[in-house]
């Protein structure tokens, strides 16, 4: 479960549709290397360069899920 330290911490939350993502930190030259993740069961991952937080659309992590 995406914990709530987890959520107000994150610099940035992508929900995404797709189970796997890839991550290059963003900002060209200021990024880092491409990594590609795979969330499996969790529905949810955490770029462990960035600390960006992928969440799959319709997952309980979903914040458009939340009540």
């Amino acid at each position: 479960m995406v914990s709530e330290v987890e959520l107000k911490t994150a610099p940035e939350i992508i929900v995404t549709e797709e189970h796997k993502v890839a991550c290059d930190g963003g900002g060209g030259a200021l990024g880092h290397p491409i990594v590609f993740y795979e969330m499996g069961d969790d529905g949810y991952v955490t770029c462990k360069y960035c600390d960006r937080l992928f969440i799959l659309k319709g997952s309980a992590h979903d914040p458009d899920m939340q009540t």
